[in-house]
């Protein structure tokens, strides 16, 4: 190779190394920022004082899900909830091992456009929530809709023309990042069920409708692999990921308090994090 040449090369190598190591420093650099001030929060949510708000009977909905498993995790664990309703196309072993311990109700359903066989059911339920959804790759605008907004509006629309309680609430597991101006379907389309399912909820007297916005959810224990176990340590130290689990329990903190959540109200990664927390600190089956 003629010296020229080698002198040259010699002379980039440095700039390349440059090039690609000054932007991985400063990335490290912001994500240990952002930890190590995440750590140093104290914005813990206080124990819950007065008498939880009763939700006796709860119906879960894509309990076979990522979402939705956690959901029921933390649902078999909860000793506030003495009876699940699950509605689903498919058991999953956790359902089963619900099931056989009698605290959940199986119901094998097809059609989520008509919930006219699952009135019974529904209309026992406290508390709804809802963790029914699908990736949007490879998906079309009208199919991804028709999923993430037509399903749990309708839903809703017969809940409450069956149930006769004073007082019921809607979770409903949306995303974080979303604007009904984003170029991304999914996200315009999340927007619109939100904003559809709020507006239905204002026009009733005893319907509450509650949007968890997780950025990243990482499986249960039980059914991650070891991929979705590392992007969830990854995301997890700048809070930028919460565990499935962690979404059930928040939930749950959140119809425990009733009258602090008005319909409308949006929890983010940090607060499902934070009413997570107050709920475990509230004992086991979130009891004090």
């Amino acid at each position: 190779m003629p010296l020229r040449v080698l002198v040259s090369v010699a002379m980039k190598l440095p700039r390349l190394r440059t090039i690609i190591l000054v932007p991985l420093v400063l990335f490290a650099l912001f994500y240990i920022a952002g930890a190590i001030m995440l750590a140093l929060k104290d914005d813990a949510i206080a124990v819950l004082e007065e008498p939880a708000a009763s939700y006796d009977t709860i119906a879960i909905f894509g309990a076979s899900g990522t979402a939705g498993d956690g959901v029921l995790k933390a649902a078999l664990a909860n000793t506030e909830v003495r009876k699940i309703h699950v509605i689903t196309r498919r058991a999953t072993p956790r359902i089963e091992e619900g099931v056989a311990s009698g605290k959940v109700e199986m119901t094998i359903h097809m059609d989520y456009l008509d919930y006219s066989a699952v009135h019974e059911q529904i209309a026992e339920a406290d508390a709804v929530y809802w963790a029914i959804g699908i990736s949007s790759i490879g998906v079309d605008e009208e199919t991804y809709g028709r999923i993430h907004v037509d399903f749990p509006a309708r839903f809703v629309t017969e809940w409450t023309s069956v149930s006769g309680k004073p007082d019921i609430s809607f979770h409903y597991i949306s995303s974080s990042d979303i604007s009904e101006d984003s170029s991304a379907m999914w996200a315009r389309e999340k927007v619109r069920a939100e904003r559809t399912l709020f507006g239905f909820a204002e026009g009733t007297n005893n319907l509450r409708v509650i949007a968890y916005r997780p950025d990243y959810i990482g499986p249960t224990d039980e059914e991650a692999h070891i991929g979705q176990d590392l992007l969830y340590w990854f995301f997890a130290p700048v809070g930028a990921a919460v565990k499935a689990e962690q979404i059930g329990q928040a939930m749950f903190e959140v119809t425990a308090r009733g009258g602090e959540f008005e319909n409308g109200d949006k929890v983010g990664t940090r607060s499902i994090i934070l009413y997570s927390d107050a709920y475990d600190r509230r004992g086991p089956g979130g009891e004090r």
